[in-house]
């Protein structure tokens, strides 16, 4: 088996993967839990554990010595953020302002880009003959694979460090809405170490319950974890062909196809509307090229592109990089649903591949909105007819091109973005 060596180097990343695990965990939120009496709520965590959760694991399948040692001992992890006891309000939130709520710019740090990429192709270089075997198998070249790993856990350098228990079992009794996912997953967990596929139980976790290097849900685990190896076990931790076959046959198996790439940056005419974007608006790419977008610094559309859908992708309207994109980019979001997320594996796949570097368009700054200006403008568009996607105070496709088309319909410079000037002329 190949195991991972100590890459005593991409430690130097670890603090920015720290820096996206906090973005992603809701860094800025209140610890609503904080204002409960912890006495009294571990209380019902042990009772809720002892008859609720334990009924349904027992009737899912799972035995009841598995269950009683596998919780014995379980308590609430409080560190974990938003918690909120069953049967309480969360009260109401400070507004944050990550990155997806106002410029995008910093998610793409240039310096831990650069240090991945370079730390990508040393290890394209050593795995090449196991990622060329997992290509042929799913289809899924071994840049993206390798960017993933490189993304999610930093190359196997980022600690985790939470009980994995511990975890779904404080979401699955504090998490409002998400319970009842985070009890299947809690159930799953359970049924994974009775089987004996994996011993959930010896490792740890992040702080949201995935674990090992492809950062795996329990039920992910069942459906995707593979021994690639052929040592008669699936290791997720420590072995990296399991590892990568393991996130290549997770893309396969939501739809990535086979021999195209995942998207092009590309110039899109002042003379064509932004407001054009989303999987829902799909076109040949060929139709894209007659609306006058190329691809940046001269380059074509590979041919066999041509024919093939692409849809536009203004991840932050006219004032950042313009995208063609393939249906795999949206295959690239299912792994983490975010156009950041799945821009940012792009790239750093480009750049240990082809030695690419940072999109050709900068990322501007804008000014910073809160999540609550973003959701203010949401629901004035949707109180005229447009289509938002709700109002969640998130940025996405549906809102830059209602924003768009608002700015259209009412002969404003069309740019598909949120920011303060906008938000004035919108709201006033």
């Amino acid at each position: 088996m190949i195991r991972f060596r100590p890459l005593h180097a991409v430690r130097l990343i670890c603090a920015f993967a720290a820096f996206m695990l906090a973005f992603a965990a809701g860094a800025g939120f209140s610890n609503v839990a904080n204002a409960y009496d912890r006495a009294t709520v571990q209380q019902q965590f042990q009772n809720w554990l002892a008859t609720d959760m334990r009924r349904a694991a027992l009737q899912s399948g799972v035995s009841a010595s598995v269950y009683d040692r596998s919780t014995k001992g379980l308590t609430i992890n409080w560190s974990l953020p938003d918690l909120v006891p069953p049967g309480t309000k969360p009260p109401e939130r400070r507004v944050q302002t990550q990155p997806e709520f106002s410029e995008p710019g910093p998610y793409f740090n240039e310096n831990n880009l650069n240090y991945l990429a370079v730390k990508g192709r040393q290890l394209y270089r050593q795995y090449k003959p196991v990622l060329d075997q997992i290509e042929a198998r799913y289809g899924v070249p071994g840049r993206i694979v390798l960017a993933i790993w490189g993304r999610e856990m930093g190359y196997g350098a980022a600690e985790e460090k939470y009980d994995i228990l511990q975890v779904l079992g404080t979401k699955a009794f504090m998490t409002g809405s998400r319970q009842q996912m985070f009890q299947h997953e809690f159930i799953t967990a359970l049924k994974i170490i009775q089987s004996g596929a994996a011993p959930l139980d010896k490792h740890k976790a992040s702080w949201a319950g995935a674990f090992g290097q492809p950062q795996l849900m329990p039920s992910n685990f069942l459906d995707y974890a593979v021994d690639f190896d052929g040592d008669g076990k699936i290791d997720v931790w420590d072995s990296v062909p399991d590892s990568l076959a393991t996130i290549a046959k997770h893309l396969a198996s939501d739809g990535w196809e086979r021999g195209r790439d995942w998207g092009y940056e590309a110039v899109i005419p002042e003379n064509v509307s932004c407001a054009q974007e989303g999987p829902d608006n799909a076109r040949a790419i060929s139709v894209w090229v007659k609306q006058g977008i190329n691809r940046v610094s001269g380059k074509t559309f590979p041919a066999e592109e041509l024919r093939e859908p692409g849809m536009m992708l203004v991840p932050q309207g006219r004032y950042g990089p313009e995208f063609i994109v393939t249906p795999n980019f949206y295959v690239l979001k299912k792994y983490n649903n975010s156009d950041l997320y799945a821009l940012f594996v792009g790239n750093l796949a480009d750049r240990i591949q082809y030695g690419m570097g940072a999109f050709v368009q900068p990322w501007q700054r804008t000014g910073t909105l809160l999540r609550s200006d973003v959701a203010d403008m949401q629901r004035k568009l949707m109180g005229m007819g447009y289509d938002t996607g709700g109002a969640d105070g998130l940025v996405g496709f549906k809102t830059r091109r209602s924003i768009g088309d608002w700015q259209m319909r009412n002969r404003v410079s069309q740019t598909c973005w949120p920011t303060p000037q906008l938000k004035n002329e919108l709201l006033r």
